[in-house]
């Protein structure tokens, strides 16, 4: 844009010939193929709309929010597991977006009752065990079934998982042990993992990344992350625990605050729809879409076939219950090598 002269400037905005586009600040707790995704979709329907978007894993994020809370930064925040989301809800950091949900499955709409429709359900995805075949073949490792296989010696300084302070992904599995073998014990499984623990990284997704490449031998994460690595050619087979599994509901929230609502609005109703949702699978995105007249993709895990928790997520997305469950998994489990 070639410069104007402060007068003919002036004389421009006066006229209203010169239409400066808004700015709509998003946080993206997704993969960030993902998100480039969706800001180039939505800066292409909204030509007057620069989206400003920034990736971080969801523990970061709500982090954020809490330290800006009366002075956002934030208009919207889209994706990442849904607890920390809903966490945001019940301590008043997000806003009702008022969007039409009729066309939403089951656990999507879920999401909006708990929150009063402070958050919204966009994808689910299913917890699950990743490992490099190769690599347990060539050190003779029997690949694990179940997550009780993950506490044996054989895999010893093989498992990569996220933190939990940081990676919603590894607050699932938090929680999700907690759900299936009460808190007690799941913090003395967790513990006896931890031993076979080589790294705790910030983002959900790095340990799968990690085993795919053969930097690790087993992964703890999502299944929709492990399915497009395998996608890709990658020896990354995927494991359903025996014992029952977790699962996220990915969600969207409006910052309390927001300085762009119109905005943070639109990308609420836009990030809903169908044709939207139908487009994840462009960047590998196998979540199953909560729209229910978006295109699932073949690759999707299919939720009906694994054996899935009751999991309770207004408990395990309320403030209290997250930071008794972080505060007791620093003092037992512990990350040796916290990332800075």
């Amino acid at each position: 844009m070639k410069k104007l002269g402060m007068v003919s400037v002036a004389a421009l905005l006066a006229s209203g010939a010169v239409a400066w586009a808004d700015e709509l600040s998003l946080v993206c707790s997704a993969e960030q193929d993902w998100c480039d995704l969706m800001v180039a979709a939505f800066e292409a329907e909204n030509p007057d709309t620069d989206v400003l978007m920034v990736r971080k894993s969801t523990g970061e994020t709500l982090a954020q929010v809490r330290a800006e809370a009366g002075n956002p930064k934030i208009d919207v925040w889209w994706g990442g597991t849904g607890d920390p989301h809903l966490i945001a809800a019940e301590e008043g950091l997000s806003q009702a977006s008022g969007v039409d949900t009729s066309e939403l499955l089951g656990w999507a709409q879920n999401m909006a009752e708990i929150s009063r429709g402070k958050t919204v359900g966009i994808y689910a995805g299913a917890l699950g065990i990743g490992y490099n075949a190769d690599i347990l073949a060539e050190k003779g490792i029997e690949p694990p079934q179940c997550w009780a296989d993950l506490e044996d010696s054989r895999f010893e300084g093989e498992i990569q998982v996220a933190n939990p302070n940081s990676s919603g992904t590894a607050y699932t599995e938090l929680a999700t042990f907690v759900q299936l073998f009460g808190e007690d014990e799941a913090m003395t499984k967790l513990a006896a993992v931890g031993k076979n623990v080589n790294s705790y990284t910030k983002s959900g997704s790095a340990p799968s990344k990690a085993a795919a490449r053969g930097e690790t031998g087993v992964s703890i994460g999502f299944m929709h992350d492990m399915v497009k690595l395998a996608s890709q050619g990658f020896p990354l087979k995927i494991v359903a625990p025996c014992e029952g599994t977790g699962y996220e509901v990915g969600a969207v929230s409006i910052i309390d605050g927001a300085r762009n609502l119109v905005g943070a609005k639109k990308w609420v109703e836009f990030a809903l729809s169908a044709e939207v949702q139908s487009r994840a699978p462009e960047v590998g995105s196998f979540q199953v879409p909560s729209n229910s007249n978006a295109q699932v993709a073949p690759e999707s895990p299919d939720l009906a076939s694994i054996k899935l928790i009751d999991y309770d997520f207004a408990t395990y997305g309320s403030s209290e219950t997250r930071e008794r469950l972080l505060a007791r998994w620093d003092s037992e489990v512990g990350d040796p090598n916290p990332q800075q």
